[in-house]
């Protein structure tokens, strides 16, 4: 039988032990962590216990952190409960920060993924309309991490609230809320060890924000409904044991990126140079479809993703590599690999031997290549 091997750390990160036995150990404890009886005290102090493990991870504090469905309810409230009447977000941002309301302005990219902040001060100076800014700390498909802090004192100047979408960069490299100068920022326990289903949303003390479910007094009357006791202890032992930075993923990502270029010359990395994730790599063969690759793939047991995993299963051509002007060619080739806290030492050269039939029976010459992309 075939060792499977898992290389979709981006879209979900299996559940780490400490996570795993918080859980179970909060499934026993019986109790509405709103009951003022000794029951609910008890599941209280677990839900509390969490919002300290996960405020510290981020360098917030307790009382500034509200427990969300997961990231994409957590973008959805920094976007829509701020009551103001223009939104800016980057052309690369998740799905969930760019539906989130009728009307966005997208800020565009750089060829190598990052945004531009230029165009983002003359948008910000072209209208006077009170303004949230919302840019993601690092991006799902590509690893490229923005430049949030430098974005947010930009965005001050102009009196813009700023919303991060720290989703993906958390647990992968040193998040600290206060550092980076943003109002709101958006987390998820799954991207990091935790349980899916369970996020937050980090609330500066100056921002007036509306609740965004109404129908009881939770979460100091920011999110109503009856705390997922048990999702959020495992949320809060995920952040508690989590490294700050997988730097330790990096070399072995370089030196998969290295093997890539003697495998595959016509290859092309994205964002390869900008600042990336330590654990992300998102490549091309154009020519070679991303449902070719991942159905090969998937029978010789290596799960990766075609990009984002957040659209019920389907494979379409990345909205995040348009916007670094990749052509479409590439686009439908695009191939993320990713990797975690679990990762072993033989995870790359699994897919290496996986994806190197594929790329010797379609060889490919004189591609298009985005800037900010690399040849492999």
């Amino acid at each position: 039988m075939i060792e499977p091997v898992y290389l979709d750390y981006n879209a979900t990160a299996p559940l780490c032990p400490e996570a795993l036995a918080a859980m179970t150990a909060a499934l026993a404890v019986t109790g509405n962590a709103s009951s003022p009886h000794g029951f609910g005290r008890r599941a209280r102090r677990l839900v509390e216990d969490a919002r300290e493990q996960v405020a510290s991870f981020v360098g917030a504090r307790p009382e500034q952190l509200v427990f969300t469905g997961g990231g994409t309810e957590a973008n959805n409230q920094a976007l829509r409960a701020h009551g103001r009447p223009r939104v800016l977000v980057s052309a690369g941002e998740h799905a969930s920060v760019l539906q989130a309301v009728p009307e966005v302005v997208r800020v565009p990219l750089r060829r190598d993924g990052v945004v531009s902040l230029a165009k983002l001060a003359s948008l910000l100076a072209g209208d006077t309309a009170p303004a949230i800014v919302s840019l993601q700390l690092a991006n799902n498909e590509t690893g490229v991490i923005q430049p949030v802090a430098e974005a947010a004192a930009l965005a001050r100047e102009f009196g813009a609230l700023v919303h991060c979408d720290a989703v993906q960069a958390a647990g992968k490299i040193p998040v600290d809320f206060a550092l980076l100068g943003v109002d709101l920022m958006s987390l998820s326990a799954h991207k990091l060890g935790g349980p899916q289903g369970i996020g937050a949303l980090v609330v500066a003390d100056d921002v007036a924000l509306q609740p965004f479910l109404l129908g009881g007094g939770q979460e100091r009357g920011r999110r109503a409904g009856t705390e997922n006791v048990a999702a959020i202890a495992g949320f809060g032992a995920a952040a508690a044991v989590v490294r700050q930075t997988l730097a330790h993923l990096e070399a072995r990502r370089d030196a998969f990126e290295v093997e890539l270029r003697g495998l595959a010359p016509s290859a092309v990395i994205f964002g390869a140079e900008a600042p990336r994730l330590p654990n992300t790599t998102c490549l091309a063969l154009p020519g070679l479809t991303s449902e070719s690759q991942l159905m090969a793939l998937d029978l010789a047991g290596i799960a990766v993703s075609s990009g984002s995993a957040c659209s019920s299963g389907k494979v379409a051509p990345s909205h995040v590599l348009g916007a670094m002007g990749a052509s479409t060619e590439e686009a439908k080739a695009a191939l993320r690999i990713s990797t975690g806290w679990a990762s072993g030492d033989s995870d790359y050269a699994r897919f290496l031997e996986a994806w190197r039939p594929l790329a010797q029976r379609f060889p490919v010459t004189g591609s298009a290549v985005a800037k900010g992309a690399v040849t492999a």
